[in-house]
């Protein structure tokens, strides 16, 4: 993340709404996730979760520069970064989901 303070946010408060929003990414995803894959024989193949993950991962950078975050200030790190954030939560979540068998 960068240090710069000319935007709308302090370096901290970028740190904190860019990871925020992927971990809230990341458990919108699962959520869909489960319901993409509800009723499959073997949801946790299915390659529709990981269409969902990756749509999750594609639409944050467009909605933090609606936000007010500089996306020219973003380099590789942050872009693996937001990527990695929402990967993770996803896992996580979506693992969960399965294991208890939670349907919506």
């Amino acid at each position: 993340m960068a240090t710069d303070n000319s935007g709308r946010f302090s370096s901290h408060m970028r740190g904190v709404v860019v990871t925020s929003f992927a971990c809230s990414m990341g458990l919108v995803a699962a959520v869909a996730s489960s319901v993409v894959t509800a009723g499959l024989d073997a949801p946790a193949t299915s390659s529709q979760a990981l269409y969902v993950l990756v749509g999750a991962v594609l639409v944050q950078f467009p909605v933090l520069s609606v936000i007010g975050i500089d996306m020219d200030e973003f380099s590789a790190k942050d872009y693996l970064y937001v990527a990695f954030m929402t990967f993770a939560l996803w896992f996580i979540s979506w693992g969960i989901l399965l294991t208890t068998g939670s349907t919506f």
